[in-house]
């Protein structure tokens, strides 16, 4: 038993950043029971990005090895705003926004985690703590023990002001272990805080302390920031094969070896130059999320547009009216068309980053023609398209 425990822990774990306390999953894993392992996601954007899916497939792992994950919705703690990583007061969302993320989040989550292993639960269930409740939770706590957190002292430090509710988040985050029993908690090595915290307040209430997994942050696409939606660099798991597999081969060279690891958990093949090692994770991930049909289409396309300089068979269509003497203006049309302000729209085009039908435009070219514009494609940069209806 010992020896097949220490084995587990040590699959486990092999590639996650901390696992508190030493030998702590080593003895959960003893109780011969399947463990609760706990992953909390509050719904403050729709779309699940390659960076959840980190986190995400270890606990898919933890289901495979027979243990039961708790999937908690935080659309309780969404309400407040997990201060993790930020340098200001997160904005909060609407009851109407919360609940249409954590749905479509959940659906996303079943991409990779087993549904016959898996609770769902949201902690607005637990979260209406009477003011008994409440003051019983906020004991179990110092100031100088949150306000220690790196995020809250660089911010302190730097005068910038921190709410009381984001003072609050660590300790609500640590009673949904409480409400679900958890054995295991999981998340982001930001998320490591928290998650210590947990332990804490679980042993507050008599329960035994949690073991905590914190895993890598994957970098977005620019290879610097962790992937982010609020910071455009991210890659959705429900994005066009086409956007999943153009994204991949636009991040730097050295992303290659940690989005192989995170991602794909291997090396890239050492016979392979950067650009090949680019094209099989590309190929790899859009087979993961749409199949090995849409991955060959995927890169089929790509060469179409990108090697031989055609044009997409699908397209968009965009309609847009002409002024009265028959005018377009071309930023407008941009900003209309792909959703980017008239200022990038103008740089793009004085960069030469527009084509029409697959020519370039001149940078002057800021009036033309509806009858030169209808029906035919306009492309900014080198993914975007859209066939032009002009009235």
């Amino acid at each position: 038993m010992i020896a097949e425990s220490l084995d587990a822990a040590s699959w486990l774990t092999r590639n996650a950043v901390d696992c508190l306390p030493e030998g702590g999953l080593e003895a959960k894993l003893k109780l011969g029971r399947p463990l609760r392992v706990k992953l909390g996601v509050d719904p403050t954007a729709p779309d699940i990005t390659l960076g959840h899916t980190v986190v995400l497939q270890k606990l898919r792992e933890f289901q495979d090895a027979g243990h039961t994950v708790i999937l908690i919705i935080g659309n309780g703690t969404a309400r407040v705003g997990d201060p993790s990583g930020r340098s200001a007061t997160r904005p909060v969302l609407s009851d109407e926004e919360i609940a249409a993320n954590a749905r479509t989040f959940e659906e996303q989550a079943l991409k990779i985690l087993d549904a016959e292993r898996l609770e769902v639960r949201f902690n607005g269930d637990w979260l209406e703590l009477s003011m008994p409740e409440l003051f019983r939770l906020l004991s179990t706590a110092t100031v100088a023990q949150i306000i220690e957190r790196d995020d809250f002292a660089k911010r302190l430090a730097a005068g910038s002001p921190v709410s009381m509710l984001e003072l609050l988040y660590p300790l609500l985050q640590g009673y949904d272990s409480v409400a679900i029993k958890a054995d295991v908690e999981l998340g982001g090595t930001d998320q490591k805080f928290n998650l210590m915290l947990g332990r804490d307040i679980q042993r507050a209430y008599g329960q035994e302390g949690q073991v905590i997994l914190t895993m890598p942050l994957l970098t977005g696409t620019d290879g610097e920031r962790k992937m982010s939606k609020s910071l455009g660099n991210y890659i959705g798991v429900t994005e066009p094969p086409e956007e999943i597999y153009g994204k991949t081969l636009s991040i730097p060279d050295t992303s290659l070896e940690p989005w192989y690891q995170l991602l794909l958990g291997r090396e890239p093949a050492v016979e392979l130059g950067p650009r090949d090692a680019k094209r099989a994770l590309a190929r790899a991930l859009v087979e993961r999320f749409h199949g090995p049909q849409a991955a060959i289409a995927a890169e089929q396309a790509f060469d179409r547009v990108h090697v031989q300089g055609g044009i997409p068979d699908e397209l968009p269509e965009v309609e847009f009216g002409s002024s009265p003497d028959g005018l377009v203006h071309l930023p407008a049309l941009l900003a209309a068309a792909f959703g980017v302000s008239t200022s990038e729209a103008r740089r793009t085009l004085a960069q030469g980053g527009v084509k029409l039908d697959g020519e370039t435009l001149s940078s002057s070219a800021l009036d033309l023609r509806s009858d030169a514009l209808h029906g035919r494609v306009l492309q900014l940069g080198k993914r975007r398209f859209a066939r032009l209806l002009i009235s």
